[in-house]
């Protein structure tokens, strides 16, 4: 069977918490779940990199507005988890070129994390940050039932993916006012730490 749907799977997973896709498919790989998990992602560095890291994310991802700032750094790190996960499994497999499998799995994962990280910005305009702690409970189980189903049945859990991403799609589009409004905010702090910075005045013009 062609690796293609759990590149796609993962690549979609790892725009949203690339740590959780490694230290899932590690353990799934380690403990003997699935033969498809490449050796690479099953040594016990990594597995506790990626658990460290992940535990990072879990509490990161719960604050308002610190969660847009964690997004903002994950702009490269995610995609590039992505490809690399994506090329690793197609190593494993053999059934799809490593190139190939990296472009699908960091394309997806760019689209997935855009689609996180402008739904943050919008969730970040509320007050509460109630929200906050929903959105990323709702997006860690996710990843884990998608990646999880994506092990024993990659065409379905593809599927899924494919369906999330497209009404994440939508769904930011949707909450584009609240993302503009999250983005004048966020200017216009910064541009008051640059004022408290030179004493509050304005450059001579």
């Amino acid at each position: 069977m062609s690796v293609i749907p759990l590149v796609f799977t993962s690549g979609w997973a790892s725009g949203i918490n690339a740590y959780a896709v490694v230290l899932l498919l590690g353990l799934f790989g380690a403990t003997g779940v699935s033969d498809e998990v490449p050796a690479a992602l099953q040594r016990t560095d990594v597995l506790i990199v990626a658990g460290v890291l992940f535990l990072c994310e879990a509490i990161a991802d719960k604050i308002p507005y610190v969660d847009s700032v964690w997004d903002t750094a994950h702009t490269v790190i995610r995609p590039v988890a992505g490809a690399v996960v994506a090329a690793l499994l197609a190593g494993e497999s053999g059934s799809l070129p490593e190139l190939a499998a990296g472009a699908i799995g960091g394309s997806t994962a760019l689209m997935s994390h855009l689609v996180k990280a402008g739904t943050r910005m919008a969730v970040n305009t509320s007050p509460e940050p109630f929200s906050n702690v929903g959105m990323s409970i709702a997006e860690d189980l996710g990843v884990a039932g998608v990646i999880t189903f994506a092990i024993f049945n990659p065409i379905a859990a593809a599927g899924i993916a494919a369906v999330l991403l497209v009404l994440g799609i939508v769904t930011v589009f949707i909450l584009a006012s609240r993302i503009r409004r999250f983005l004048r905010r966020r200017a216009q702090r910064r541009e008051e730490k640059r004022l408290a910075g030179t004493g509050g005045h304005w450059p001579p013009g």
